[in-house]
């Protein structure tokens, strides 16, 4: 066992551009749903502190001690250690060359999640810091779920299976699980009806596929549409795997939810494009949900909500 780790280490690090001039080509995000929830809950409780604790600097760590893997205790590890006067170079000693490939990962998978922002309550608006980001699934609707990222598909070609799959009612909510702009929305002989949308900081780009037919997108959503998290974009459907517009080919009803990492504009459109595992995420997401009513004007966030760390929204 310790030589199969010993073997990943040091497989995880040739990976580590040498040059900090090269864009981050590939990725192997594998932090457990225990470790982010952890490393979110010190980063929130101290957000007001005197010595505040982000939960990146914490993977940055203990993703240089561990190859990447971030198991609970050392996080735990980690977290203390940020506590005190060191810095990670002095923490680190010669791991430190890693730390900033970790940094840059993290940041760009999860540097849209924790901050500030504000929900209307009562008509008053509620200011606060914590998790922003949203379950794809909006709240008060059942779905299941397994780990299948990297699974074998056929339609059309083989290849591994480059999302997450949540199965659920036909018809279900699916929101935004982050704010940014709507940049693919129509139809894909692969995904059917779905939604690409690039974060604002333009880090992650998120897919939501085989949504329904006929009805498959929030009314009034277009292309270059800016959206907050937890609004409304589309419904859970099952079409797809077809050249022919409107069809459902799928045999389950289910969203297919992806993230790909854009370090650089050329791995937007391209084979080597750096699509992760969200399970353990959207793990940590189920706890927050976005609650969408319909009501005689159409489908309506019960919360509006606003990220005040971005200044696109009118405040």
């Amino acid at each position: 066992m310790r030589r199969l780790f010993l073997c990943i280490l040091i497989l995880s690090l040739l990976v580590i551009p040498v040059s900090a001039e090269e864009p981050i080509r590939w990725v192997d995000f594998q932090i457990p749903y225990e470790s982010l929830r952890y490393a979110m809950d010190v980063d929130i409780a101290t957000s007001e502190q005197e010595k505040h604790i982000s939960w990146i600097d914490i993977f940055a760590l203990a993703g240089c001690r561990t190859g990447g893997r971030c198991g609970l205790e050392s996080v735990k590890q980690a977290a203390q250690d940020l506590r005190y006067d060191k810095s990670p170079e002095e923490l680190l000693g010669n791991l430190y060359r890693y730390y900033d490939y970790y940094h840059e990962v993290y940041e760009a998978v999860l540097g849209g999640f924790l901050g500030n922002f504000s929900i209307e309550k009562d008509g008053k608006w509620i200011p606060a810091y914590g998790l922003k980001v949203f379950s794809p699934i909006a709240a008060g609707y059942g779905y299941s779920h397994s780990d299948d990222f990297g699974n074998r598909r056929s339609f059309g070609f083989a290849r591994k299976h480059l999302g997450h799959d949540m199965m659920g009612s036909l018809g279900t909510p699916i929101v935004a699980v982050e704010g940014g702009v709507v940049e693919a929305m129509g139809w894909n002989r692969y995904g059917g009806w779905r939604i690409g949308i690039r974060s604002f900081d333009s880090k992650r780009y998120y897919y939501y596929a085989h949504l329904q037919k006929d009805h498959p997108f929030a009314d009034g959503l277009e292309i270059g549409d800016h959206v907050q998290a937890g609004d409304l974009i589309g419904f859970m459907g099952r079409t797809g795997y077809s050249d022919k517009e409107n069809t459902n080919n799928i045999e389950t009803v289910h969203l297919h939810f992806g993230m790909q990492l854009v370090f650089d504009e050329s791995q937007k459109e391209c084979l080597s494009e750096i699509w992760i595992d969200t399970y353990d995420l959207v793990q940590l997401l189920e706890s927050h949900r976005s609650s969408i009513q319909r009501t005689k004007d159409g489908w309506q966030r019960r919360y509006p909500f606003r990220d005040l760390d971005v200044d696109i929204f009118p405040g």
